[in-house]
């Protein structure tokens, strides 16, 4: 937990968080969220969060919770309101929006008690974006959703069945939880022209990069190395985290395949696991790991020669993968098979820590991947490049000073309007 300062703009207040994901999740949206209404919650402020389950990245509820309708609990601090919905274990876009409509439901139907000063939201779900405005219009509060992902975009690019009739309803429930937002936060500029598209002024957005949520690696990395069999000499390629459509995670498939002399890991779980393991099938080089434990992801990941982050080629301005910044802290060069002209790629160029190749290009992944296990000083230059980035731009002080900022904004805002 962040220590919090004696300024900080929640002091006193009630907040709400709303967030579709939450811990014990480990990865994906979910750290933040717990992060930030953990900061929040120190600060001597009522922190409720309103969110689902625990699901992801496996897209199957968490053991502890199945067959729990609604429940509430606190963990450091903050009373956790959990309810019930649809997980879908395959991804098309009538389970999507079934698993919205749930979340949706529910969370419409039974809110936490009592009035917030203000409701923060995360936004990858568009249920919790519309959840988190009805309730502070239903309360007069200061509304403030944060777009990690734009699902009206994901859904025309991501790949996922039927996803071109959906875009047009995603996008229409976008426009309706930012339409009337005090500030609307983004993680990455490159979101910025999509939400201007929504119908947000400009004026009211605001950049909030996500910040490093994991510690430095501190194992020795041939120790590592040798705990997980990866043999001396032998180039190791590990992506991390969730596999999805929108990953286009057959490209290190058809890599391995191309490259017996490179171990390719893969190490997270998702809806298209299980696809993947069959098209490996046969592939001795080819790992396939449940997602490590916070203890010791970031010396899994340093243990590594070349982190790969991966997308379809149609994913441009819709998501910018939160792996990065713990990619970036382990030291080790990325490699983004990406679209050049998308955030992923715009957030590898500014780091230095790693280089681009053309997405879905098994053959141009694996000459870079060459090219960085042969030329190791060269490599660790660019892994130290992520751990300088991380250190200036993405410290969870940095990051959490940015929604301190944008909550005080908001409120001060709200104020001045009640005066008036």
């Amino acid at each position: 937990m962040s220590a919090a300062a004696p300024h900080t703009p929640s002091r006193g207040r009630r907040i709400l968080v709303v967030s579709t994901n939450y811990a014990p999740e480990l990865t994906g949206i979910g750290p933040y969220a717990t992060q930030l209404a953990e900061h929040w919650a120190a600060s001597s402020a009522r922190t409720d969060v309103l969110t689902g389950m625990p699901h992801y990245p496996a897209w199957r509820t968490d053991d502890r919770y199945r067959g729990v309708w609604r429940t509430t609990e606190t963990r450091a601090g903050v009373h956790v309101h959990r309810r019930r919905h649809y997980v879908p274990p395959r991804q098309t876009a009538l389970r999507r929006g079934l698993f919205e409509l749930t979340v949706l439901g529910h969370g419409l139907l039974a809110p936490p008690k009592g009035r917030p000063d203000a409701v923060v939201s995360q936004m990858p779900s568009l249920a919790g974006g519309v959840i988190g405005a009805r309730i502070a219009r239903r309360h007069r509060v200061p509304y403030v959703p944060v777009v990690q992902d734009l699902m009206g975009a994901a859904a025309a690019q991501s790949g996922i069945r039927g996803g071109g009739r959906a875009a047009s309803v995603a996008a229409a429930a976008e426009r309706y939880a930012l339409r009337d937002a005090a500030l609307v936060g983004v993680i990455h500029e490159s979101f910025v022209p999509g939400v201007t598209a929504l119908g947000v002024d400009p004026a009211r957005i605001r950049i909030v990069p996500n910040w490093t949520h994991v510690r430095e690696p501190t194992a020795d990395r041939e120790a590592t190395r040798a705990r997980l069999g990866w043999q001396p000499g032998t180039p190791v390629l590990l992506h991390s985290g969730n596999m999805g459509l929108k990953q286009g995670l057959d490209v290190l498939v058809d890599l391995a395949r191309l490259a017996p002399d490179v171990r390719v890991v893969l190490m997270g779980d998702g809806n298209q696991r299980e696809a993947l393991r069959a098209r490996a099938a046969g592939l001795a080089n080819l790992d396939f790991l449940p997602p490590a434990g916070a203890d010791e992801f970031t010396d899994v990941l340093a243990a590594a020669d070349v982190l790969a982050v991966t997308q379809r080629a149609s994913v441009l301005d819709m998501s910018v993968p939160s792996k990065l910044t713990s990619y970036f802290v382990s030291g080790r060069p990325v490699v983004a098979s990406v679209a050049g002209e998308g955030g992923t790629a715009d957030e590898v160029r500014r780091s230095g820590a790693g280089v681009l190749v053309r997405p879905e290009d098994p053959a141009a992944l694996l000459t870079a991947v060459r090219a960085l296990a042969a030329d190791r000083a060269g490599a660790d230059l660019l892994g130290a490049r992520g751990t300088t980035y991380v250190a200036q731009h993405l410290s969870r002080e940095a990051g959490l000073a940015r929604f301190d900022d944008l909550l005080a904004e908001a409120l001060g805002n709200a104020q001045g309007s009640a005066r008036r």
